[in-house]
């Protein structure tokens, strides 16, 4: 492998971070509509596309399971140019039964959910040590092929991982693949400034990675890239996992819960009570009758 410093990076070079949501609990559910392997076909001409376009463009495949996350493809490996498809598959079939084996107890929110929160963080450390390698390096940026619903109980580290990227100037594009939009999703494409498309054909999915998600930075300057609707800035209690409108917020660490709490669950700070007879106090000093 090359060393980052030692190679000469344009506008147009790019890093570009793919997380594959592998969960087998929702590819059963849209087995008829988009089976895994055609969904596999289109991404592996997605990639291919992607390091046609440049020669010094890097790909990192991350797989997003319900039980845990791995990386499964590097192009920068001198391992994996020659094989690229062999190599992936190989990893990814091992990656998918190694979560299986995993009890579905110790995932964060069940069976139905995938790890977002963890691919997320995987792919912001590895665009991480790309910063420190050297003063030149391609343009980071990530991509989340998703389908899963929305973990709830992973609200807070994914929004950590947000606010990360965020600071670190790294886009989160978004391709929702299920049946319903991904609120989670739709907010690391609007904070971050990336792109959020939810296809409405699926047999067509390479067409939409190719014209909207293979753009590098720079040229989406010149480019009308969709943008979404409406997003959906609901934020989830942190004591039932429930999206709210409404809610309390402690005042010391910003936690949110649907409920009055008597105490912090997050950071142990006691709340007070109502003061319900406060209001009440300037109309006795009104009515306070005066010796005349």
């Amino acid at each position: 492998m090359t060393p980052v410093s030692s190679k000469l990076y344009a506008d147009d070079v790019s890093l570009l971070m793919v997380l594959i949501d592998t969960n087998p609990f929702f590819w059963n559910s849209v087995q008829s509509t988009l089976p895994f392997s055609k969904f596999l076909t289109h991404v592996l001409a997605f990639l291919n596309y992607i390091l046609l376009l440049n020669q010094l463009n890097q790909v990192v495949v991350i797989a997003t399971g319900h039980n845990s996350c791995s990386y499964i493809f590097d192009s920068s490996d001198s391992q994996s140019q020659n094989q690229r498809a062999e190599h992936l598959l190989h990893k990814l079939e091992e990656f998918v039964d190694n979560d299986q084996e995993l009890c579905s107890e110790e995932s964060v929110d069940g069976p139905g959910f995938s790890l977002l929160s963890g691919s997320l963080s995987m792919a912001l450390c590895y665009i991480q040590r790309v910063f420190r390698s050297g003063p030149l390096h391609p343009h980071p940026r990530i991509l989340c092929l998703h389908g899963s619903p929305d973990g709830p109980g992973q609200y807070v580290a994914i929004m950590n991982s947000i606010f990360s990227a965020q600071r670190s100037q790294v886009p989160i594009d978004s391709c929702v693949i299920g049946a319903q939009h991904s609120a989670f999703l739709q907010q690391a494409s609007y904070i971050t400034g990336g792109v959020y498309l939810k296809p409405q054909m699926l047999d067509g999915l390479f067409q939409y990675l190719s014209t909207v998600f293979a753009t590098d930075l720079h040229s989406r300057c010149f480019l009308q890239l969709p943008k979404p609707a409406g997003v959906d800035f609901r934020a989830s209690c942190f004591c039932h996992k429930n999206t709210i409108d409404m809610g309390y917020i402690c005042s010391v660490c910003l936690s949110i819960f649907c409920k009055h709490q008597k105490k912090c669950s997050t950071c142990g700070s006691v709340f007070g009570q109502a003061q319900t007879q406060d209001s009440s106090t300037p109309d006795r000093k009104r009515k306070t009758p005066v010796d005349g």
